[in-house]
């Protein structure tokens, strides 16, 4: 063999190879791209989320004390405050599921000043879990612009009237939302002070789980508004396995491209297929509600199966999904048809609903009748009423789950005719 000859074998061997390193290669992306388009993959997150329910954690009945231990502002602009709270038992405190929230009974002064209003809010715990302290962090809730509405009533109070060493009372964590130990990868994506729960998520794979792949996407609309920015950056930059994508739709002149955010513009599924590695994501979303619906419909539409998509927002009823949520044991999830009659037993009072009369809570108030409620989002519990008779309908689980016989007025409708002891 001439050594021309000897040469071209050569050649023709290692292209071979190579030919047969980027077959093989683009054979395995496929496959992972298959598995991932439809919801198939072999790594699997371990997870529940509001249309999944599982077994809560262990906590206590009712409500507990709670002394206020220490505050810290979380933002430049001062409207983002944390809220450290010890028992005043001092009893151990159980874990909880990252991404969980606490609820809050407060006695809240009226706007004229003449009495007290008792309210229930639910506010996400914004940390991993510690055994002797929650954390919350609450966002000031201005009046919405031009509006004559008043502001954030509980919010406020928090900021405002709620100083180191006062007491609340506190019902203990609860949710469907919230991550439960794994080895896939996972994506949290946050806008504005959504960022707390998934600030809870973060903080318990680096305490937990450092070895395990994290992006997390957060989305404001410049500096003044990012929360806890030094502490993200901290992790991200002693933790290779975290990355940080920090989106600022309207930055301010002095904001720097590359040092206080990445990403000018919005969180959005274009910039996850720039920056994400073809991998089966479980993808955790919680920040203002167009975001959310832009959001789950646009994973969706790009193939990510809709038991990779988790999500929170309150009125989970607002973010609509190809398949409808998982209903309480023994509720109809089905829409209502048909003429329904709504009997209120106590009230006396009795009328037709229709679809546009909205959730049974409303629709109790437009016909005069009083309801004790708090969050309004099925989270809190407060409005849960017994039923008589007839059926309800949820279009999504609620984090708090009624008794047998009861329903949330909140968060559900009529699916039959239904008599309420209310």
């Amino acid at each position: 063999m001439t050594s021309l000859g000897l040469l071209l074998w050569i050649i023709f061997g290692i292209f071979l190879q190579v030919g047969l390193f980027l077959g093989i290669s683009f054979w395995q992306h496929w496959q992972t791209y298959i598995r991932l388009k439809q919801g198939q993959a072999e790594l699997q997150v371990p997870v529940a989320s509001v249309n999944s329910p599982k077994e809560e954690s262990a906590g206590w009945p009712g409500f507990r004390v709670f002394k206020v231990a220490s505050r810290a502002i979380e933002d430049s602009s001062q409207q983002i405050c944390s809220f450290y709270l010890e028992p005043e038992d001092h009893q151990p405190l159980p874990d909880y599921r990252p991404g969980q929230f606490l609820t809050f009974r407060l006695e809240v002064p009226t706007a004229d000043g003449s009495g007290i209003d008792q309210i229930t809010r639910c506010y996400s715990l914004s940390d991993a879990p510690h055994p002797d302290h929650y954390r919350v962090s609450i966002k000031r809730v201005p009046p919405p612009p031009r509006s004559g509405l008043s502001p954030g009533r509980s919010s406020n109070f928090f900021h405002d009237h709620i100083p180191v060493g006062t007491t609340l009372q506190v019902r203990a964590p609860s949710g469907h939302f919230y991550l439960e130990p794994g080895s896939g990868p996972i994506v949290l994506i946050a806008g504005g002070i959504g960022i707390t729960p998934m600030l809870s998520m973060l903080n318990w794979c680096q305490a937990h789980q450092p070895e395990r792949e994290v992006w997390f996407f957060y989305g404001v609309r410049n500096g003044q508004e990012t929360a806890f920015a030094t502490h993200l950056s901290a992790i991200a930059a002693a933790n290779p396995n975290v990355h940080l994508r920090l989106c600022f739709s309207d930055p301010l002149p002095d904001d720097q491209p590359g040092k206080d955010f990445h990403h000018h513009g919005r969180v959005d599924v274009n910039l996850f297929r720039m920056e994400l590695p073809l991998k089966p994501y479980h993808y955790f979303i919680c920040g203002p509600t167009p975001m959310m619906e832009n959001l789950v419909s646009a994973l969706e539409a790009w193939g990510v199966a809709d038991s990779h998509v988790h999500f929170e927002a309150f009125g989970p009823a607002s973010i609509k999904r190809r398949t409808p949520g998982t209903a309480p044991a023994g509720i109809a999830a089905t829409a209502p048809v048909g003429d329904i009659t709504v009997t209120f037993a106590k009230s006396g009072k009795c009328a037709q609903w229709s679809p546009q009369s909205g959730s049974l809570l409303e629709f109790a108030e437009a016909q005069g009748i009083t309801i004790d409620s708090g969050c309004r989002a099925g989270g809190c519990g407060t409005c849960q009423t017994t039923i008589r008779s007839g059926e309800v309908a949820y279009r999504q689980s609620p984090d708090f789950d009624p008794e047998p016989g009861t329903c949330l007025m909140c968060v559900c409708t009529p699916k039959t005719n239904v008599t309420l002891e209310t």
